[in-house]
């Protein structure tokens, strides 16, 4: 380590003696240690992932999170580039030649990343939830270092078997995740980041443990989920343009087992169908299904692919750059064996919850 990156770690650590017991967390075979010197930050941490606490282990992956004032690190930060379709300033970052710094332009959170040290620091109490992405981000890099392919794309298994859903910016993924986990015996797998790995006979899919996190009108239009908001907030809410209500971006997590009771989480599952949702709200089109052939419409794979992003590093201790291409072949590969369905037309969220308990969970 350099004499500048050790400065850096130095500002971005404390003195303060760290919590004496740790949390651990257990995804599959991989067990993730988070150290703070905040109990507080470790106890809402637990409260999160309580699902996949666990009591002892030895670390597969360790890390820290820091609870301190945001430091001046003085350095020259570039913007990580947004992917399409989305603005604004959101994550920068200063390449070491071992280790990355990111910086979140909203909350002046940083993270330092090496194949050594996995440090978050700043007002993690308040920023509770970049300090959940962080760790998810570090079980993201577990997985695709092993080949696991990431979309940007919901989940749930019924019956030991996963459907996933995708969708353009705006499309819906998560509210239908939600509506279909109103349906008997099913599981939430995943809300955005769904990991797939064909393993010669069938593709297995992967959630991580990052609870749905949704918009207002989400939530209004949930019977299970209306109770999350005050009348007054509703009847807010209520008022709005159903056009302004549908693109208000206030995220609120959706505690699943809470909601919807014990044993509602699974973590993997054979891929049992893939549906893209193109369809659009101002589309007067009755909303129509069609299987279809990725490898003719590979329009469909940028609803499906998704960047590894800023945190992710390679085997080799390089880390990802924002101007890596996506690699469609290996999506294709990976999905080579599942059914893909199209929703087209206009937006229905009941007709598509009728076509998948019919078709795609038929006889699960």
């Amino acid at each position: 380590m350099n004499l500048e990156l050790e400065d850096l770690v130095q500002k971005l650590r404390t003195t303060e003696k760290l919590v004496d017991k740790p949390l651990l967390l257990k995804l599959d075979n991989c067990i993730i240690e988070v150290g703070s010197n905040s109990q507080e930050l470790l106890a809402k941490l637990a409260a999160y992932f309580k699902h996949i606490v666990c009591l002892s282990g030895q670390a597969n992956i360790s890390m820290l999170a820091i609870e301190k004032p945001v430091e001046d690190l003085s350095l020259p930060f570039k913007d990580w580039r947004r992917e399409g379709g989305k603005s604004g300033r959101k994550d920068s970052y200063y390449d070491f030649p071992s280790a990355r710094v990111v910086h979140k332009v909203k909350t002046d959170m940083c993270f330092l990343q090496s194949e050594n040290l996995k440090l978050a620091s700043g007002p993690c109490i308040k920023n509770d939830n970049q300090v959940i992405n962080f760790i998810n981000s570090q079980y993201l890099n577990w997985l695709q270092q092993q080949d696991w392919q990431n979309c940007h794309a919901a989940g749930l298994v019924r019956n030991g078997n996963a459907i996933a859903m995708a969708g353009f910016s705006g499309g819906g993924k998560s509210t239908l995740m939600l509506h279909l986990m109103e349906l008997s015996d099913t599981q939430f797998l995943s809300n955005d980041r769904l990991l797939i790995k064909n393993d010669g006979q069938q593709t297995i899919a992967k959630g991580i443990p990052k609870l749905p996190r949704i918009n207002p009108g989400t939530i209004i239009n949930n019977p299970r989920l209306i109770g999350m908001f005050k009348p007054q907030k509703i009847a807010e809410l209520n008022a709005m343009p159903l056009a302004e209500l549908w693109d208000l971006e206030e995220k609120y997590d959706v505690f699943i087992e809470d909601l919807y009771g014990p044993n509602r989480i699974c973590d993997t599952a054979p891929l049992n169908a893939f549906i893209v949702l193109n369809w659009h709200r101002d589309n007067t089109n009755a909303m129509a299904i069609a299987q279809v052939d990725l490898t003719q419409r590979r329009d469909l794979l940028a609803a499906v692919m998704k960047s590894s992003g800023p945190f992710y590093q390679y085997t080799d201790g390089s880390f990802y750059q924002d101007t890596t291409a996506l690699n469609e072949e290996a999506y294709l590969q990976a999905l080579s064996n599942v059914p893909i369905y199209e929703a087209s037309g206009q937006v229905d969220f009941a007709a598509l919850v009728a076509f998948c308990d019919k078709h795609l969970f038929a006889g699960l």
